[in-house]
């Protein structure tokens, strides 16, 4: 069987589907969310290595046009020191992920994004000093994260938004950090042997609606309304969270 039949033979791809336009839709009109939303439901339903291979294909193609961009906007030597801490803790992630039971897994991808949820819904935000071994922490709890759960993201974002930076300084780390913990996520996983073919194969397939639902999202997008699409992007957040626990299966 090819990688392609593999890949449509996989129970519960309607989901997956949904799940990636659900994923591209918050990320359309909030700018992040697309782990928090797409884990938990990819989770309960294929390995979680697959899981982790569909998210960063699916993430690493829409982004890569603004990279030019992001280099000039962003500030690409303190990105660095984050994706130092990243290298370290990616590893020690995907060697915990290696040796969990699923629904270990399972229950951690929800546990997880209902606290990051729950921390950004507070208003929490670091801001304390931001130093070379402060970033290289950060880096290294977003790549444990990242390597563990899928849930990379949240960290970094709580450790900029305080910042006092530009918005586009911000967004420009942000393109660069993302980028950047994909290649590694794709360099690690495939030293481990975890790069299957299907799950590649899947990741391209939910490319397109994920791609759609993030230029709905960024069409649907006004700046008035910034607090009313957050917090709908949490709601949608925590049903896809309650709904990937082991509970109910």
């Amino acid at each position: 069987m090819s990688a392609l039949d593999t890949a449509l033979a996989t129970p519960g791809l309607g989901w997956l589907f949904l799940a990636a336009f659900a994923a591209g839709l918050v990320r359309g009109f909030t700018g992040f969310g697309t782990a928090l939303m797409f884990m938990p439901v990819a989770g309960a339903l294929v390995s979680p290595f697959w899981a982790l291979v569909m998210l960063v294909v699916m993430d690493s193609i829409g982004p890569l046009p603004t990279v030019p961009r992001a280099f000039r906007d962003g500030a690409p030597r303190e990105v660095a020191r984050l994706m130092g801490g990243v290298i370290l803790g990616l590893p020690m992630g995907l060697w915990l992920l290696d040796r969990v039971p699923v629904t270990a897994f399972q229950w951690g991808v929800s546990g997880v994004a209902l606290v990051l949820v729950a921390v950004l819904m507070s208003g929490w935000r670091y801001r304390g000093p931001r130093g070379a071994v402060v970033s290289g922490v950060t880096g290294w709890v977003s790549g444990f994260l990242g390597g563990s759960t899928g849930l990379g993201g949240p960290p970094v974002v709580l450790y900029y938004m305080a910042s006092g930076l530009p918005a586009r300084v911000l967004r420009g780390n942000f393109q660069l950090f993302f980028v950047g913990t994909n290649a590694a996520f794709l360099a690690a996983l495939a030293a481990m042997g975890h790069l299957a073919a299907a799950a590649l194969v899947l990741g391209l397939l939910i490319v397109p609606p994920f791609l759609l639902a993030n230029l709905l999202g960024a069409a649907m997008f006004r700046p008035e309304r910034e607090r009313l699409y957050r917090f709908a992007a949490y709601g949608l957040i925590t049903l896809a969270a309650l709904a990937g626990m082991p509970i109910w299966r």
